[in-house]
């Protein structure tokens, strides 16, 4: 997508953020953003990701403070949360919660696709910007930091990661993730992840309210829908390469007529977003890969024959190109927590 957009809410809890710390510029935020105070009060407006990455940049400068996203993140505001939020903390129970943030990802940032998969005992959520120049080392730190104080703070304050991925380098920081975040954290990864153990999608939301819950949705659904037009074709694509990955071959002519088109359409609509048909299933076939691996629930056979490779020897040749290690060397190093995968995307300062 050439120009995403952020809810204004989360550039909004930014603002209130150096409003707490005391170095709150009303005007650098205009100048920054387009915007006065009062207008990213809107609920339903939305600001350029490039201008909500540019505050956080900003935000660092001022407060003087690199981990400046971790530390707003831990700030828990009920009446200050954008629409999505109210919509996750009234469900009934965490898992339909995370169902609803996935659903509902794009209208908090369009510049970051957002899954959730489960691999045995793991619930895993992924953050993967659309392209490098749409990641944020403050905003995801912000983004993973917040997630967790909110589902401690409306579900249960026991909730921990298992295990963190994050996608920037290691920061002067790194400290502060694992003792807020729970798990061991890695740096330098190809995707940001955040691991929980599954049973925790069973717990319900103690403070629900089913009228509220209801009214949010609806609004929610109805500004969802008014942006469907701007749906990444490129985002339809992965999802239909994902769903056949397990097939023997990945077939661009079926997956053109799921789409009713020619394949040479397909060809062309991706060629406008600047990617091809084999760089999108390069791109699914290598972040499922890094998952099922990381996660051992299958033996490498199994995930060689779940991601389409006619053999073993293909799929570990093909996970070496992607991150110049071995698959069993790479399984047996993420749980010894020594593995640093090459950066694909971002450089820490980066907004």
């Amino acid at each position: 997508m050439a120009n995403p957009l952020v809810a204004a809410s989360s550039t909004l809890a930014l603002a209130h953020y150096l409003e707490r710390q005391g170095v709150l510029d009303p005007a650098r935020v205009e100048t920054i953003t387009g915007l006065g105070m009062e207008a990213l009060t809107a609920p339903d407006l939305r600001v350029p990701a490039e201008a909500h990455y540019r505050l956080w940049a900003y935000a660092e400068q001022v407060t003087g403070d690199p981990g400046v996203g971790l530390h707003a993140g831990q700030v828990v505001d009920p009446e200050r949360m954008g629409l999505v939020g109210h919509v996750f903390f009234n469900c009934d129970t965490l898992g339909e919660a995370v169902t609803q943030y996935v659903r509902l990802h794009r209208l908090i940032n369009e510049s970051v696709i957002l899954s959730f998969e489960q691999i045995g005992e793991q619930a895993i959520l992924t953050w993967q910007p659309d392209t490098p120049d749409h990641y944020c080392r403050q905003d995801m730190d912000r983004t993973l930091a917040a997630a967790l104080s909110r589902t401690r703070h409306f579900i249960h304050p026991g909730i921990r990661a298992e295990w963190v991925d994050v996608a920037h380098p290691r920061p002067a920081y790194a400290g502060e993730y694992e003792k807020l975040l729970g798990g061991p954290t890695r740096f330098g990864c190809t995707a940001t992840r955040l691991a929980f153990h599954s049973r925790h999608l069973g717990h319900p939301i103690p403070r629900r309210n089913p009228y509220v819950y209801s009214a949010v949705l609806k609004q929610v659904n109805t500004v969802l829908a008014r942006l469907q037009p701007r749906r990444s074709f490129s985002r339809k694509i992965r999802r239909l390469i994902s769903m056949q990955m397990s097939t023997d071959r990945i077939d661009a002519d079926s997956l053109a007529k799921q789409c009713h088109m020619s394949r040479q359409t397909l060809y062309r609509k991706l060629k406008k977003e600047g990617l091809s048909f084999h760089d999108l299933v390069e791109q699914v076939r290598k972040d499922k890969a890094l998952r099922y691996v990381a996660a051992d629930q299958y033996a490498l056979g199994e995930i060689a024959f779940l991601l389409g490779f006619s053999e073993l020897s293909a799929f570990s040749r093909a996970f070496k190109r992607w991150t110049g290690t071995a698959p069993a060397q790479y399984r047996a190093s993420h749980f010894a927590g020594e593995l640093s995968t090459p950066t694909a995307h971002s450089t820490e300062g980066k907004a």
